[in-house]
C-alpha cells in the first residue's frame, strides 16, 4: 500500500509539475517596445503586442522578438571613386524603424546586414557620380539621394528609414597628401605672382617718378631760362653801350669765381693779373 502511495503521489506531482509548465508556455509577457513573432506549427500565426499574451503551449512558438523603438545602423566606412577618380572614404549612419514585424521576419534572412549592404552600394554610385570637390561639399546632397534610393527599398522588408547622415566624408591618405603639396604650390604660386604684380608696380611708379622728376627739372631749366633772358635783356637795357657798369658787373663775377678757387682744397696758389680791366676787356671782346 505504501508503495502504491508513494507512486500516486509522484504521478500527482508531475502532472502538477507539467500543467504549470503548460500554463507557463502559454502565457507571454511582452514588454514594452517589443512585438513578438509567433509561428504556430512552423507557419506565421500572429504577433504579439506589449502586454499580456496567450498562446497554445507546445503548438505556438515565438521565433523573432523585433523591437519597436528606432535602431541605429553604423554603416562601415569603404573607399569610393568619385567622378575624377580620386579615392575618398565614406562613412554613414542609418536610423530605421521596424513598421510591420512580419514582413522584417520573413522578408529578409538578416535586415541589418541588408540594409547596410544597400546603403554602402548607393553611397559608391552616387559619389561616383560626383567630382571630388563636390562630394566633399555636398554631404546634404548626397544624404538626399541616399535616403531617396533606399526608402523604398526597405519598405518591401516592413521597415522604415527615419534618417540617414554622412558621419565622415574624407580624402584617402594619399589623396590628402596630394591635395595637400596641390595646395602648396597653389600657395607658391599666387606668392609668385603677388611679389611679381608688386615688383612691376614699383618699377612703374618709380619711371613715373623719373619722368616726372625729369619734366619737372626741364620746367626749371625753362623758367631759369626764361629767367636769365629777361635779366640779361633788362641789364642790357640799363647799361646800353656804358662800358663800366659791365666791367663792374664781371670783375664781381670774376673775383667772386678766383675767391671760390683759393677756398679749394686742391688749390695751393691763386694768381690774380695785374692788369685786370685789360683782362675783363678781353672778356668783353674788346
Amino acid at each position: 500500500m505504501n508503495d502504491i502511495n508513494t507512486g500516486t503521489l509522484m504521478i500527482t506531482g508531475l502532472v502538477f509539475v507539467f500543467i504549470l509548465v503548460t500554463v507557463a508556455k502559454g502565457v507571454r509577457l511582452v514588454p514594452q517596445g517589443s512585438n513578438w513573432i509567433v509561428q504556430r506549427l512552423g507557419k506565421y500565426h500572429s504577433t504579439l503586442r506589449p502586454g499580456l499574451n496567450f498562446t497554445i503551449p507546445y503548438v505556438d512558438e515565438v521565433s523573432h522578438k523585433m523591437t519597436t523603438k528606432d535602431i541605429v545602423l553604423d554603416i562601415p566606412s569603404q573607399e569610393v571613386i568619385t567622378k575624377d577618380n580620386a579615392v575618398i572614404i565614406a562613412n554613414a549612419v542609418a536610423y530605421i524603424n521596424i513598421a510591420n514585424p512580419q514582413l522584417a521576419a520573413y522578408g529578409v534572412e538578416d535586415f541589418t546586414i541588408a540594409i547596410q549592404t544597400l546603403v554602402q552600394t548607393n553611397l559608391r554610385s552616387i559619389i561616383g557620380e560626383m567630382d571630388l570637390d563636390d562630394a566633399l561639399s555636398s554631404r546634404d546632397l548626397i544624404k538626399a539621394k541616399l535616403k531617396d534610393g533606399i526608402s523604398d527599398d526597405i519598405k518591401d522588408w516592413g521597415i522604415t528609414l527615419k534618417t540617414v547622415e554622412i558621419q565622415d566624408i574624407n580624402p584617402s591618405v594619399t589623396m590628402q597628401k596630394a591635395m595637400e603639396e596641390q595646395a602648396a604650390a597653389e600657395r607658391q604660386r599666387r606668392a609668385t605672382v603677388t611679389k611679381a604684380t608688386g615688383d612691376k608696380a614699383a618699377s612703374i611708379l618709380e619711371a613715373e617718378g623719373r619722368l616726372e622728376a625729369s619734366r619737372r627739372d626741364s620746367e626749371a631749366q625753362v623758367i631759369l631760362a626764361e629767367a636769365s633772358q629777361k635779366a640779361i635783356e633788362m641789364v642790357s637795357s640799363a647799361i646800353g653801350d656804358q662800358e663800366l657798369p659791365v666791367m663792374y658787373l664781371l670783375g664781381e663775377k670774376y673775383i667772386g669765381s678766383i675767391e671760390q678757387m683759393s677756398l679749394s682744397d686742391n688749390s695751393k696758389m691763386v694768381v690774380l693779373p695785374a692788369d685786370l680791366q685789360a683782362t675783363l676787356k678781353g672778356l668783353m671782346g674788346k
